[in-house]
């Protein structure tokens, strides 16, 4: 009789073992990834007041989803394996059943699931989109192709970008505006754009909205995390789209006012202005155009 080698027994248990211990040490590092479903944030703060927010209608979203999935991959399954056909059964099920209540158990509760889903959305929105308090500074931020004019309104000072085509240095960050806010204060933005339409988007803020040419948009947040961060266009808005970047940075209020005293020393006091609208523009040339028709 041949004994049996222990090492061998032991070495798919060990290797069970070791998959386990390396899922278990993953799940343990990305546990804060899945407490923010994933966003872009930090562990030690929110970065402005509504990012929590929207973490939590983000992950509650995606966390009932993935309830609702995994009851309904189940009930699949085990109609699948239930009522499989047997081997050597020739006998056709029932082709036609009614069952009231189940059916109207599949209406009702998608619509209460939808209902619910609504009200935090909506509820949520109106909070992150109110204008009704009081802020404490007020920031223009203009978005022309491809790049950021940023007029401090309430400072009266102005920081303008360099379109990105003009300095040929496309999509380097060092080289493009970068938006000053006092750490825990309200700031009023005003959007506009000067040609097409662009969306002003700050990935850690959580939250973006889109500018357009002949109108204004209008929301407030409160920073609340000092620290540096990268702002983007999120609107494809023509060739040099990837390369309409801009930094943010997020101060304690005296360095907040240094950087306005430069700017003023600067001699860039008061606001950049929207006349140089590529839809003016564009109906300078068709008005020329057809006066030249008519003559």
């Amino acid at each position: 009789m041949r004994s049996q080698n222990p090492s061998r027994n032991r070495r798919p248990a060990l290797k069970w073992a070791g998959l386990v211990a390396v899922a278990v040490i993953a799940l343990s590092g990305c546990s804060a990834e899945v407490r923010r479903g994933f966003l872009p944030g930090y562990t030690d703060g929110q970065v402005t007041n509504q990012t929590g927010r929207i973490t939590n209608l983000w992950v509650g979203s995606w966390t009932a989803a993935l309830v609702v999935g995994i009851i309904t991959w189940g009930l699949i399954l085990w109609c699948v394996t239930v009522y499989r056909k047997r081997k050597d059964d020739e006998t056709l099920p029932v082709q036609l059943r009614y069952h009231v209540p189940l059916e109207a158990m599949y209406v009702i509760l998608p619509i209460i699931m939808v209902g619910v889903l609504y009200y935090f959305t909506a509820r949520d929105q109106s909070e992150i989109q109110s204008n009704e308090a009081k802020s404490d500074l007020t920031v223009q931020v203009v978005g022309k192709q491809w790049s950021w004019d940023f007029n401090y309104l309430t400072d009266d000072v102005y920081d303008t970008g360099v379109h990105a085509q003009d300095i040929g240095t496309q999509g380097v960050l060092t080289e493009q505006p970068t938006l000053w806010l006092p750490v825990d204060e309200r700031v009023q933005f005003v959007l506009n754009s000067r040609d097409v339409i662009h969306s002003f988007w700050v990935p850690a803020f959580l939250y973006k909205q889109d500018m357009f040419p002949g109108r204004t948009n209008l929301f407030q947040i409160v920073p609340t995390r000092v620290g540096e961060y990268v702002g983007k266009c999120a609107e494809l808005c023509g060739e040099e789209h990837s390369s309409m970047l801009f930094n943010v940075k997020v101060v304690e209020r005296d360095e907040y006012d240094a950087h306005v005293a430069e700017l003023r020393e600067k001699g860039q006091t008061g606001a950049l202005g929207l006349e140089y609208s590529r839809l003016q523009q564009l109906d300078s040339v068709t008005q020329s155009a057809t006066e030249g028709a008519d003559n």
